[in-house]
């Protein structure tokens, strides 16, 4: 497993103190959200609270306390022409000494809270969306019918599952989840489809299912859904083509970037206040 940043975090502070600096709070413009963090050793930085001036600044300060000084455990940076940044918002910054003693709790407090993805399919597609997820808040749950079909080493917010038949691990996904469907036949893509589509008429707790392949596919889809019994109400939540429309090209990497690129997108929205319907 390839780990996150978290938890690297911890394992470095087996061997070395350092100074936590965090986004405590905002306002205005600013190049990183309340929450954000980087971890200021003596010697390198994991992490970040967002480059420039008001970063070169934060770790000297963080350095000045890793040395002993004292200091307020907030501080408040404009960030005007003060220090040479345009953003013009301001930011207050947390300083935290941290050790050892602190890893397990510290990497449990900034582990990023991951939406879940259902990834159907293991081939070169989905293996190169797994690796764009990586980095990003999801937790990936990864199926494939074909046994030994997953890498050894995959990013540590991915989960591997044999499931044969695959469209059998619908039933137990999270609700919540957000679905992804590409596996290496379409006789299989379209038995997970199905099942997902039944679980929504019993739950309606997946916000998005997306199934790769092109216009052509999706009729020929839409018409055998149709003839197991789904209705055109059921099929409009589905989504074919997947991946943002504005982004072009069929290489693996460039459907996978286009592919997180639109569950970001999916997540932004989800997670902001929406208008009440009239």
């Amino acid at each position: 497993m390839m780990q996150g940043l978290s938890q690297r975090l911890a394992a470095r502070l087996a061997a070395a103190d350092c100074v936590l600096v965090s986004v405590d709070a905002s306002q205005g413009s600013v190049p990183r959200e309340a929450g954000a963090w980087m971890a200021v050793f003596g010697q390198d930085v994991l992490g970040t609270v967002g480059g420039g001036q008001l970063e070169l600044q934060a770790i000297n300060e963080a350095r000045r306390r890793l040395a002993g000084a004292a200091g307020e455990a907030v501080l408040r940076y404009p960030l005007g022409p003060g220090l040479g940044q345009c953003c013009g918002g301001v930011m207050q910054l947390r300083f935290e000494p941290v050790n050892a003693a602190d890893a397990l709790s510290v990497a449990a407090r900034l582990a990023p809270q991951r939406i879940p993805v259902a990834l159907f399919g293991g081939g070169h597609v989905g293996s190169a969306l797994v690796a764009a997820l990586g980095p990003l808040p999801f937790a990936v749950r990864w199926i494939d019918s074909r046994d030994e079909i997953f890498p050894a080493i995959r990013p540590d917010n991915v989960d591997c599952e044999h499931s044969d038949p695959v469209q059998a691990a619908v039933a137990d996904l999270v609700a919540g989840t957000h679905v992804m469907i590409m596996s290496f036949s379409h006789a299989e893509d379209l038995d997970v489809v199905a099942a997902c589509l039944a679980r929504q008429r019993q739950h309606g707790d997946l916000p998005f299912i997306g199934l790769i392949g092109s216009k052509t596919k999706w009729a020929s889809f839409r018409q055998r859904l149709e003839q197991r019994g789904c209705s055109r109400q059921e099929l409009a939540q589905v989504t074919c083509p997947i991946g943002l429309a504005g982004i072009k090209g069929k290489q693996p990497e460039v459907i996978a970037v286009s592919v997180a690129a639109q569950l970001l997108q999916l997540r932004s929205w989800e997670t902001q206040p929406q208008p009440p319907k009239k």
